[in-house]
């Protein structure tokens, strides 16, 4: 599979993104021959706009998120007329967050406006299901309406689907590339569960992740997984793979003093060969 060397950048903040991790993606795979890439746990997407593939399954089990892809991809126009509508300041940013409508492209509008000027970039929703970030207080131009135009292109070639990792098992096949970034079952740094993920991502849907893993390895196609970097992690999935250790800075938080450097776990079935070194 064709792939270009420049980089883009997602069109959504997303915690616990990966845009760190593009440059040793992109020099892990360099030169394998991908027959399709699959990204189900999508967020983001930072991983899949650094390669840009030809043929792509993305997917996450976040309907809005996958709902908002959709609708740029299909209709970039009339989504940047809408958010043409909002401003960067507190009193829209709470009447668009209380205002869910039955309309695609304003939902797509409202969701892009809510991530780029929310609090930390953080997608929460409370036990009704409905968004409860505060207002961040960004001083920013929320609407690039090139980028947005660009990232419509670059999905039209893409299969987007709403669902479990696990709904896909069969369709791996050999030379295929799977990119996985679950949330993250427990903390970094050995500070044990968190309640959050544990209700997003438990540690028996972490198990069930290394049975698809297992899989795909048995069908001859590759895996690149990041995790947290936790003894129960390590015992999971590290059996005879390549696996690196990242220490980066964390950007979640409820201020500056509880944020700080990370590190996460990377773990792949491509031969070492990465210019980038991780450990």
């Amino acid at each position: 599979m064709k792939r270009t060397a420049h980089t883009d950048r997602p069109f959504l903040r997303w915690a616990g993104g990966k845009t760190w991790l593009t440059d040793f993606v992109l020099s892990m795979t360099k030169d394998l021959e991908i027959n399709r890439y699959y990204e189900p746990f999508l967020g983001g997407g930072a991983v899949f706009f650094a390669i840009k593939p030809q043929k792509a399954i993305l997917s996450d089990v976040n309907a809005e998120l996958i709902h908002t892809y959709i609708t740029l991809r299909e209709k970039p126009e009339e989504v940047i007329s809408v958010l043409k509508t909002f401003q960067n300041e507190s009193e829209c940013y709470y009447r668009v967050r209380s205002d869910v409508r039955n309309d695609d492209v304003y939902m797509c509008a409202r969701f892009i406006f809510l991530n780029q000027t929310s609090y930390n970039g953080l997608y929460r929703v409370n036990m009704a299901g409905q968004y409860n970030v505060p207002f961040g207080r960004r001083k920013i131009d929320f609407i690039k309406e090139d980028h947005l135009r660009h990232v419509s292109q670059l999905l039209q070639s893409a299969d987007l689907r709403c669902g479990d990792f696990g709904t896909y098992e069969q369709e791996i096949q050999a030379g295929d590339l799977v990119f996985l970034d679950p949330p993250y079952t427990v903390s970094h740094n050995q500070n044990g569960f968190i309640k959050y993920n544990q209700h997003l991502f438990s540690l028996d849907d972490q198990y069930r992740l290394k049975g698809f893993i297992d899989h795909i390895k048995e069908q001859g196609a590759y895996y690149i997984l990041t995790n947290a970097a936790h003894n129960t992690i390590r015992e999971i999935f590290d059996d005879g793979n390549v696996m690196y250790t990242r220490n980066r800075h964390s950007t979640i938080g409820g201020n500056q003093a509880q944020r700080g450097h990370v590190d996460e776990y990377v773990f792949t079935n491509i031969a070492a060969r990465c210019e980038y070194g991780l450990d």
